[in-house]
């Protein structure tokens, strides 16, 4: 990952976050780690414990935003999100999985998507 990507990132969560809590969602974590990975935000929506991966992309040359969360991902996101909430001592908290897709269009402005319950993970 290039620092100019790692950057575009960074922004990315940024504005992921800030909207999240213009909604009323509340942040708990940003860009938590474990063996397994990191998670980009977990947030509580009312009694949901919220698991955000959040994509942003300058052009759509390499896809959109959305289709960089593949199944394997997504399989990825689960892991972690049993080992957070086992860590957190949250087992029987309700969760979701969303997506947040940001395409920047210019220096000044985004155009941010939210896929709430993007997708499901078993157990």
């Amino acid at each position: 990952m290039t620092e100019d990507t790692s950057k575009l990132g960074a922004r990315g969560e940024e504005a992921a976050a800030q909207y999240l809590q213009r909604i009323g969602m509340t942040i708990t974590e940003r860009n938590w780690r474990c063996a397994a990975g990191e998670v980009d935000i977990i947030a509580l929506d009312g009694s949901e414990l919220v698991f955000v991966e959040v994509k942003t992309r300058r052009s759509s040359a390499a896809g959109s935003p959305e289709e960089a969360v593949s199944p394997t991902k997504q399989k990825r996101l689960g892991k972690l999100a049993r080992n957070y909430l086992a860590y957190s001592g949250l087992d029987s908290t309700p969760v979701r999985f969303d997506v947040i897709a940001i395409r920047v269009l210019a220096e000044d402005r985004a155009l941010l998507r939210h896929h709430r319950a993007a997708f499901m993970v078993g157990a």
